[in-house]
């Protein structure tokens, strides 16, 4: 009996037990890693290399380094707060003098709880590192940057796009930012309404002058409804 004997532990299909199990990892150190964003058993063994666990890999994970990278950093001798700070200055792995090293700061910022778990949420959907660190330290909730996260969509634009009432589906498919939407449609229509004409597939001109001729945002959210072809919109 090993301990990934009986029945399949919570949220792991049978190819990810067969996975984890030939990257030798149990079952408990599988949820760990899966649960602080790791969802690669490769990916896990490689960070476990560097000397990171799944409580500490955080930090490495904030700077959007490649457990690749990271494994190097950690060849050439450099802490783990050390490398995230030169990765995100730019500096690819190499060595670095003793004197240095010990002059290299201590982690200054704090991860709170809040942070750490949608940074975790949006890595666990496989959003890129440095889109999640964006949402993560711009105060996003998880939940509610998934969906923005997932499509790529800048979050400043996401907030700006959220408030005028775009599904992140809608705003992926506009493609442009939220600022020359914002500019496009200035006056046009109320604020409250541009999600709506937009997205029925008018101009600002156009959603102006139906709107004069009496046509209403409901109306107009008809013709959205029936043109959003993502059901996640």
């Amino acid at each position: 009996m090993t301990e990934w004997d009986g029945d399949l532990p919570h949220g792991f299909t049978q190819g990810e037990v067969r996975r984890w199990r030939a990257a030798g990892f149990g079952p408990g150190e599988a949820a760990d890693w899966r649960a602080a964003g790791v969802t690669a058993p490769a990916d896990a063994r490689l960070w476990r290399t560097a000397s990171a666990t799944p409580a500490t890999v955080i930090a490495w994970q904030r700077a959007g380094m490649t457990p690749k990278e990271a494994v190097r950093w950690h060849e050439l001798g450099v802490a783990a707060h050390d490398a995230a700070r030169r990765h995100l200055a730019g500096e690819r792995p190499r060595r670095v003098s003793w004197l240095a090293r010990l002059a290299a700061p201590e982690p200054g910022e704090h991860c709170d709880a809040t942070v750490a778990a949608t940074l975790r949420r949006l890595l666990r959907a496989d959003v890129p590192a440095d889109v999640a660190r964006a949402y993560a330290d711009a105060g996003w909730d998880g939940a509610e940057a998934e969906q923005w996260a997932r499509r790529r969509v800048d979050q400043g634009d996401a907030r700006v796009f959220l408030a005028l009432g775009f599904t992140p589906a809608e705003a992926a498919r506009i493609g442009l930012p939220a600022v020359e939407v914002m500019a496009a449609w200035w006056a046009a229509v109320p604020l409250a309404e541009v999600a709506a004409w937009c997205c029925a597939g008018l101009s600002p001109e156009e959603a102006a002058g139906q709107r004069a001729a009496g046509v209403t945002a409901e109306q107009a959210g008809v013709l959205r409804a029936l043109s959003a072809a993502d059901p996640g919109s």
